[in-house]
């Protein structure tokens, strides 16, 4: 026996009907119209207990995970990882309140509220929520245009009538920048939930990855620059509005002389620290069982050394000062503010957001599990809106806490909520050890946390030869704008379909405005979601592991039934040679090995696209690679040559995509599906 070498070339052969419109409504489209339903069976519909629970889970996320928690296999792990981005959150949550221009302690309420409401409402297990350096920035450019240290202006006599003395009541300054931040989350969350209530979840994709880091590296760039009068000891006003940054630094420039020489030792021995813990982290990450803390090291050395040198009194250098112990009582926010926050808040809602639900989405797929856009809006919106009346500024979750709660072995956001807990014990029990902690290591806090949003400016060579339209942030949506007509072939001229093979034919191009569309639309339209189908293959994994530890188990006890053949028996062949067959191994192997689903290849027929964008790329290359890891093919069929040569200067066909995946028309690739999934043709060989 043996195969052939090679198989004969396909032949492509079209064989139909000549149909017209007519035939085509009647027949195909509209072959009979079904039965009106009465009111009585709409409302059983959407008023049944089902939906009801549905709509509970949906909106408590919370629900769904918890009453399966599995405490002996996850419970560890959120311990760890909650004491982790517990210990982290607090210099972060005291450093991002100086850059919303308000004092540190409110960062450390933001950072235990909006955490806590999250556990609930959130649908992502791993992100970190709380206080983040870009959006506290846009806060104190807003709260420092509102209130400036010129409002605050007081003269005093200094000994005789002529000789004034002009200083910051810096009391009333702060309370009043307090009640615009105040002010101006609790807007940001009524924006977030209205539009999360609204399904406008998608309003993030206008946001493009591109635009997102440029937008992300240029704030970096602004939050560097407001921290160089801290890290200098220098006194300069805070500026706001267009060319801020270079104000700032025309004005610590020109009052360099005036450095405070121990402020500049502290903060920069706390840099260097800081930056050698993190590229030791980077290093041995996979050695170390949880990240050094860098953060809280350098605010408890710095803070001690503070106390114990008393560095403001002998050498003043400034410190973070009071913080009251215990929370505050809730209070209603003076909303006569808002009308001058109404445009500051839609902005900070959207990008807040759009950070939140892209780094969700990558754990999302990393672990096995989905989350809901609309959902985290509303997610969002209440951890805002709520926690404003307890004093917190607007929030959103950090990249760098979040990369900690994920690699420290959180698997759920109970890891958030004792990370909340460590917060709470702080603000309530020993929120005065901190009272002497320089600022300039808050501001070294701060800078070192920048350099990972400073590597993006490796993205301008990278977008100069793939994209410029995308390197200068052109607004795409102006003029190309999205369109989600999808459809399957299948359905459309209700064809027979291949077995195990599903063609999805999508009426618009791919592009930032619309990749996640088409993306959900594959997935919903072809039944196949391969998020489903891994939590499916993790399920079934575990229960095998389970069986065959119960099995061990079982045989130890009783090791004469193992000896006896419970799982190796031998056959007697008909040519009298002896064969062992293994039952249970070979049926364990043999239900590991069932398909996960019975599509095996997916054709995306790309016939009407004409455009698509570096973010469009980016998604069909990801999709691709979640649908290889459960065994399920995905093929490109009709692209034009313009499109193809767009993918190659887009540097497409690498990694997981080939060339070999693209056809020339649905045809072609449906019979290379067919050849590829049918069994070998053996012949028999002359004796």
């Amino acid at each position: 026996m043996e195969q052939k070498d090679a198989p004969p070339p396909l032949m492509y052969r079209v064989e139909r009907p000549v149909f017209d419109e007519a035939y085509l409504h009647t027949q195909l489209l509209h072959p009979r119209e079904r039965s009106p339903k009465t009111i009585r069976q709409r409302l059983a519909q959407h008023c049944s207990s089902e939906r009801a629970k549905a709509i509970a889970l949906s909106f408590l996320p919370i629900l769904t995970w918890l009453p399966s928690y599995p405490v002996k296999e996850y419970l560890f792990g959120d311990l760890v990882s909650g004491l982790s981005t517990g210990v982290m959150q607090l210099p972060q949550g005291l450093a991002y309140a100086m850059l919303a221009a308000v004092p540190p302690v409110y960062g450390l309420y933001s950072s235990f509220y909006p955490v806590l409401l999250y556990t609930f409402f959130g649908t992502s297990r791993h992100i970190s929520i709380g206080t983040f350096a870009v959006i506290s920035l846009m806060i104190g450019g807003v709260v420092v245009r509102e209130a400036p240290d010129s409002m605050f202006m007081i003269q005093a006599l200094n000994g005789t009538a002529t000789n004034t003395t002009v200083f910051i009541d810096t009391e009333a300054r702060d309370a009043r920048r307090v009640h615009i931040a105040v002010v101006l989350t609790t807007l940001v969350g009524v924006i977030q939930l209205v539009l999360g209530l609204l399904r406008f979840g998608f309003v993030a994709i206008y946001l493009t990855e591109p635009l997102v880091r440029g937008f992300t590296t240029a704030a970096a760039v602004h939050v560097f620059i407001s921290q160089l009068k801290y890290l200098l000891g220098i006194q300069t006003p805070r500026f706001s509005g267009p060319l801020s940054a270079l104000h700032s630094v025309t004005a610590v420039f020109s009052d360099i002389t005036s450095t405070n020489v121990t402020t500049l030792i502290v903060g920069g021995v706390c840099m260097v620290v800081l930056y050698c813990v993190k590229d030791l982290n980077e290093r041995f990450k996979k050695r170390l069982p949880v990240p050094i803390p860098g953060e809280i090291i350098v605010v408890m050395v710095s803070t001690g050394i503070s106390y114990g040198l008393s560095l403001s009194e002998n050498y003043q250098v400034d410190v973070v000062r009071t913080i009251p112990s215990g929370l505050l009582p809730p209070a209603i926010p003076d909303f006569s503010l808002l009308p001058n926050l109404v445009t500051d808040s839609i902005a900070i809602a959207v990008v807040g957001f759009s950070m939140g639900i892209s780094l969700a989405k990558i754990f999302a797929l990393k672990h096995g599990y989905s989350v809901d856009g609309n959902q985290e809006l509303i997610a969002l919106g209440l951890c805002n809106f709520v926690s404003s009346f307890f004093h917190t500024f607007a929030i959103t979750c950090s990249m760098s806490r979040s990369l900690v709660q994920e690699s420290t072995g959180g698997n759920t956001q109970i890891a958030g909520l004792l990370a909340s807990m460590v917060v709470l014990l702080v603000v309530v029990a020993i929120g005065f050890v901190f009272q002497p902690l320089p600022q300039t290591a808050l501001a070294a806090i701060i800078m070192v946390n920048l350099l990972g949003m400073f590597k993006q400016f490796r993205d301008i060579p990278a977008l100069w030869r793939t994209s410029k339209i995308e390197l200068v942030s052109l607004d795409q949506s102006t003029w190309c704008w999205m369109s989600s007509e999808t459809c399957d072939s299948a359905s459309l001229f209700q064809a027979a379909e291949c077995t195990g093979i599903k063609i999805f034919h999508s009426n618009s191009s791919i592009y930032f405005a619309n990749s996640d569309l088409y993306l959900n639309a594959l997935k919903e339209k072809t039944g196949v979601d391969p998020v489903h189908l891994q939590a499916i293959r993790k399920a079934r994994k575990r229960k095998l592991k389970k069986e065959s530890a119960e099995r061990e188990s079982q045989n130890h006890k009783s090791p004469q039934k193992m000896r006896g053949g419970s799982q190796n028996h031998l056959e007697v062949q008909g040519n009298g040679q002896v064969a062992e067959t293994h039952t249970e191994s070979d049926s364990e192997e043999t239900r590991f090995l069932e398909p996960l689903c019975p599509v095996h290849t997916l054709i995306l027929d790309w016939t009407p696209v004409n455009f698509i964008d570096s973010v469009g790329a980016k998604a069909i290359k990801l999709v691709i690679k979640e649908y290889a890891a459960v065994d399920v093919c995905v093929f490109i069929a009709g692209c034009s040559r313009t499109l193809l040569a767009e993918l190659r200067t887009l540097q497409f066909f690498t990694g997981v995509v080939a060339p070999e995946m693209v056809f020339p028309t649905v045809h072609d690739a449906v019979l290379h599906c067919r050849r590829r999934t049918a069994p070998p043709t053996i012949t028999e060989s002359s004796p």
